[in-house]
């Protein structure tokens, strides 16, 4: 008898005649009805959005497609440069950037959250548990993830206006709670101005809804592949990788010319 493991998945299969997706017709049932953000929340979750989640998961999904010429925009534009023909490769490129300090942040924002807070139905002192996380994180001389900008301030924008679509559908709960104590308390430790920035607002609201930790990122990943496709667009119409690496290297080894 056999004791290698089966292999399985849930995730779909298809006939001569249909594709079946986590138990729906992709043909009767998601074509003309879900949408791109629709989709990607019920391969996350098992479940299709309600109209109010669906509302809020796309929010936070819109909100991670671009935001400019960022060390993944760039990735992306120049090694489409060296390889126009396989733009994957460009893409791919990009998305390998977004990790602790660029976009990832949102996964390690929303592990400190739903560590600190596992059951969400319990109540507990928020103050002192952002006492507790903002004490750790000093303690280590680490940064508290989700908070802080170097362009945005004294706030992200994107932030109140995640939280403000996130209360209007009634997603307004503990983990947007514990997110503003967290942020609130770091400011009075570090002495500075440390606002919620996108990252943080996402990790607090995809913990709203359900999203474990482990997967947050994803949400990101998902969202900047869209923007760097747009990114290779233009890259193709008005080519600028060529130029940053032009200057790039004359402003690098302007010192070495002089001598």
């Amino acid at each position: 008898m056999s004791n290698r493991k089966s292999i399985r998945t849930d995730i779909a299969w298809s006939t001569p005649s249909t594709i079946t997706v986590k138990g729906f017709d992709l043909c009767k049932d998601i074509l003309g009805t879900l949408s791109l953000g629709d989709i990607a929340f019920l391969e996350l979750t098992d479940r299709l959005p309600t109209t109010r989640a669906s509302v809020v998961f796309n929010a936070i999904a819109v909100t991670l497609v671009e935001h400019g010429l960022t060390p993944s925009a760039i990735a992306a534009r120049m090694t489409y440069t060296g390889a126009p023909e396989a733009m994957q490769a460009a893409v791919a490129a990009g998305l390998c950037g977004l990790g602790s300090v660029f976009v990832g942040s949102m996964e390690t924002a929303a592990r400190m959250l739903q560590e600190a807070l596992p059951d969400s139905s319990k109540k507990v002192d928020f103050d002192q548990l952002a006492r507790d996380i903002v004490a750790r994180f000093h303690g280590h001389k680490q940064a508290v993830p989700g908070i802080g900008h170097p362009l945005h301030k004294p706030e992200d924008p994107r932030a109140p206006r995640l939280f403000q679509i996130a209360a209007e559908n009634g997603f307004d709960g503990p983990y947007i709670k514990l997110m503003k104590r967290v942020a609130k308390e770091a400011e009075a430790v570090y002495g500075k101005s440390l606002p919620i920035n996108a990252t943080g607002a996402i990790a607090a609201i995809a913990s709203e809804l359900k999203l474990p930790w482990k997967i947050v990122r994803g949400v990101g990943v998902m969202a900047r592949a869209i923007g760097l496709v747009g990114h290779i667009l233009e890259e193709m119409r008005e080519p600028i990788a060529r130029e940053i690496k032009t200057r790039a290297e004359e402003e690098a080894t302007a010192h070495l010319r002089k001598a």
